[in-house]
């Protein structure tokens, strides 16, 4: 069980704005907690593993953002195993609620010496929708594929 909050609006602080949000969710994950926001052109995330934190150690400003509390099934309760997932290119992250029954599957048709950052199963999700875009589809596109 994980717990998923996203933000969409003004330019506002990421941590005061997703992080009372994640603090509420914190009883569908507590094994680590993570955020993404982007800033400029790049993604910026941050990842621990513990409970949410009643304040943060860093602050970005952004108009997009989505926090995710872990409860781990897959892989265990490291940084790198916290959400969200970076695809190769740091263009598409993800977060996820659930398991990816076919996750071997899935990894094998991805390119030979894809990097993984994490031992996640979710991880796979990020790489497969990178691996699209990156190709030329759009992230709609990558996602209905």
């Amino acid at each position: 069980m994980c717990g998923i909050f996203g933000y969409v609006g003004e330019e506002r602080s990421v941590p005061l704005t997703v992080g009372p949000a994640l603090k509420s969710l914190e009883y569908r994950g507590y094994d680590s907690w993570g955020i993404v926001w982007r800033k400029a052109d790049r993604l910026e995330t941050v990842k621990k593993i513990g409970r949410v934190p009643g304040s943060f150690a860093f602050d970005a400003i952004s108009r997009i953002a989505v926090g995710h509390t872990r409860w781990a099934t897959h892989g265990g309760v490291t940084d790198a195993n916290a959400h969200p997932h970076l695809d190769s290119t740091g263009r598409v992250a993800i977060v996820h609620n659930g398991i990816v029954e076919n996750a071997s599957e899935l990894r094998s048709r991805l390119p030979a010496g894809t990097v993984f950052a994490s031992d996640t199963d979710s991880e796979i999700i990020a790489h497969l929708l990178g691996e699209r875009v990156s190709a030329g589809a759009t992230i709609v596109e990558a996602l209905r594929a």
